[in-house]
């Protein structure tokens, strides 16, 4: 009777032993392909750029590239705030085209992680063009774990990794990265006061050139008068003289 106790809970462990071995083991989620647009919007506070990147196209370009190949892209990814702080009307006075650029300046084609901003060489190449004819520089610098990015019309911080795997790095920055290319600022118009100033003539341009036929009289009461290609200095008085 002694026994009766242990031998029901040999069989009721081995009963629950034996459900759980039969149960099959639960299958992992199917990793769907990677997607800008969906890590964007999980993040939450980056419809602005979801936008850019949706009417550009640039986010489909980016999920294409990752799914098909083994390149590794970055991405710098303004928030909802950043673009608030633009000047009213700045986007909207972009063409399509500047839109498009402006989005694939945001865009690095290699993966970089936070360490390696400290190693890698400036300036850095975007999908936007050629950084070395000035047109879209990208340069970035490092101050501890700090991250600065600078385009040569803004500065921007990297506030925090929203995403990042052995092909994708994403990372938020406190602005709009700005290219040098289209939102350089223009020359300086001359000032009114300055382009009269150059349009004034000046005294030697107003006096008379030696030999011309509206040379006025000179204190001496003489005339040039031009003769066959000579010289001849007459007194005045004589001419007066002559005609009267």
């Amino acid at each position: 009777m002694d026994h009766f106790p242990f031998a029901m809970l040999l069989l009721v462990l081995l009963f629950y032993c034996t459900k759980t071995i039969a149960q099959p083991a639960q299958a992992p989620a199917p990793a769907g392909p990677t997607n800008i647009t969906k890590i964007l919007e999980k993040a939450g506070q980056f419809n602005m750029f979801i936008r850019l990147l949706s009417i550009t196209q640039v986010g489909d370009q980016i999920n294409t590239q990752l799914n098909n190949s083994n390149q590794g892209l970055t991405v710098f990814a303004p928030a909802d705030n950043a673009f608030s702080s633009l000047k009213s009307g700045t986007l909207n006075s972009l063409s399509d085209q500047q839109k498009v650029a402006l989005v694939q300046f945001h865009v690095l084609p290699t993966f970089l992680s936070v360490s390696q901003f400290q190693t890698v060489s400036n300036p850095l190449r975007t999908q936007a063009g050629n950084n070395e004819n000035g047109q879209f520089p990208l340069n970035v610098t490092t101050s501890g774990n700090q991250v600065n990015v600078s385009t040569g019309v803004d500065d921007a911080t990297v506030a925090n990794t929203i995403y990042t795997d052995n092909q994708l790095a994403v990372y938020q920055v406190d602005k709009v990265l700005l290219p040098l290319s289209i939102f350089a600022s223009p020359a300086p118009v001359p000032a009114p006061a300055a382009l009269a100033k150059s349009k004034k003539k000046s005294p030697a341009a107003d006096a008379p050139v030696s030999g011309s036929d509206d040379a006025p009289a000179d204190a001496s009461g003489t005339i040039d008068l031009a003769m066959h290609g000579m010289l001849m200095v007459v007194p005045l008085g004589v001419i007066i003289t002559r005609w009267l």
